[in-house]
Parts: C-alpha cells; structure tokens; sequence
C-alpha cells in the first residue's frame, strides 16, 4: 500500500527554479558585500590597535569595505547581466 504512493520531496525544485535561482543571486551578492566590509573593518581595527591610533584606520577600513564591496558587488551584476544576454541571443 504504502509503496503504490510517490513520496512528496519537502521541496520541488523544478517548480519553484526561478525563485531559488533569484535567491541564490541575493545571497551571493549580500555575502560578497558582508565579506568585503567585514574584512576591511577588521584589518583597520588590527592597524589602529597596532599603531595605537583612535579609530582612524577603523574609519578608513570601513569606507574601503563599502567601496570595495559596492565595486564587487557592481562587477557581478554586469557579468550575470552579459550571460543572459549571451544566453537570450543564443535562443
């Protein structure tokens, strides 16, 4: 009896492709921009403590991370952007 029945997946990718693909693209960009940011504040953070300045190091990582980050952030849309354009002039 219970074999006769198809078992239901929790999640139909097939159905829901669009949507996945879209929230994968968010996330990638949010976590490149989280990166970027992260990363700055902590080596400005490290070269305040080493040098023994009072947040200027801080100040500055923190603009390079968001200027770093927007660029990444910039490129990746531009190169998705490229593909499927190549991908609606193949069709």
């Amino acid at each position: 009896m219970s074999g006769d029945r198809k078992k239901k997946s929790f999640f139909d990718y097939d159905k829901n492709r669009d949507w996945t693909e879209n929230f994968a693209l968010v996330m990638q960009l949010g976590l490149t921009m989280a990166g970027c940011f992260l990363f700055c504040f902590f080596i400005g953070l490290y070269l305040d403590r080493w040098l023994g300045t009072r947040g200027l190091f801080l100040i500055i990582g923190i603009l390079l991370g968001i200027a770093g980050g927007g660029v990444t952030v910039y490129r990746q849309i531009q190169d998705m952007l490229k593909d499927k354009h190549r991908d609606d002039e193949d069709e």
